[in-house]
């Protein structure tokens, strides 16, 4: 579990998160979703160590990143997996290499171990007997899967995710929320998802926490964000006429 209490931050005199409080579960998908500019990038950098907050406490099972040793900073690293929005592959590096690389920089493995590892997660994102092929040789939505299973190799506690679906098509990104999904419960990982896509939100919204010009102005789950009232909420799921022909639809229904 991460918890977040009463993080606000700022660039120069511009305050970007203005005292967020929430908790984020072990083996649900959390999602952090909101306009462009509401702070669910800033958020999730504050999280993963990339920027400090100004105030308040970010807590990995109750340990206070502000008062982590430099051994704590380095284990939570090590438990810590990260897919970027671009995937972030190296394009140098073939597809094994991608993968061990978390590997080299956190475990004192053999070759073979790492190799074996290395496998494993490949087969479980669906992606056998590509090791020797480049980045450039393989699909959008093959990089975003390499990407996860260079993000678990290490058998992380935490997995965060920046827009995972971005630049993908809906039935790829589909089969990659799913992909999320499924590792998030099998391994116990709490996950936190950025992402403006309402599709993910509607597949994988366990826990949704919506931000709005650096303020938290609801959470709940996928089944509870169309029931709101809240207008902010409202204004950002029906923005599309798909959602507005489901919101009609449901309200028939009952």
């Amino acid at each position: 579990m991460i918890k977040v209490t009463e993080i606000k931050k700022s660039f120069g005199g511009d305050e970007i998160l203005k005292g967020i409080s929430t908790t984020f579960e072990k083996g649900k998908t959390n999602l952090v979703i909101g306009r462009s500019g509401s702070g669910k990038t800033v958020m999730l950098k504050c999280m993963v160590g990339l920027f400090k907050p100004n105030f308040g406490e970010i807590l990995f099972e109750d340990k206070a990143i502000s008062k982590m040793d430099s051994e704590a900073h380095r284990v939570l690293r090590e438990e810590t997996g990260m897919l970027f929005q671009g995937g972030a592959l190296f394009d140098s590096m073939n597809i094994e290499e991608n993968v061990m690389f978390p590997l080299r920089m956190f475990s004192n493995k053999e070759k073979p171990e790492m190799l074996l590892r290395v496998n494993e997660v490949l087969e479980r994102v669906d992606l056998k007997n590509i090791n020797n092929k480049f980045p450039s040789e393989i699909s959008g939505g093959m990089k975003k899967r390499v990407s996860i299973a260079r993000a678990i190799v290490n058998n992380p506690k935490y997995l965060f995710c920046d827009e995972p679906n971005s630049g993908l098509d809906p039935k790829t990104a589909t089969l990659i929320d799913q992909l999320i999904q499924e590792i998030t419960r099998e391994n116990n990982i709490t996950t936190v998802v950025v992402t403006h896509d309402m599709n993910s939100v509607m597949e994988i919204g366990e826990k949704i926490v919506f931000l709005k010009n650096g303020k938290l102005v609801w959470q709940g789950s996928n089944l509870e964000i169309f029931k709101t009232d809240n207008k902010d909420v409202t204004d950002f799921v029906y923005s599309s006429d798909l959602f507005k022909k489901i919101r009609t639809i449901q309200l028939n229904e009952h």
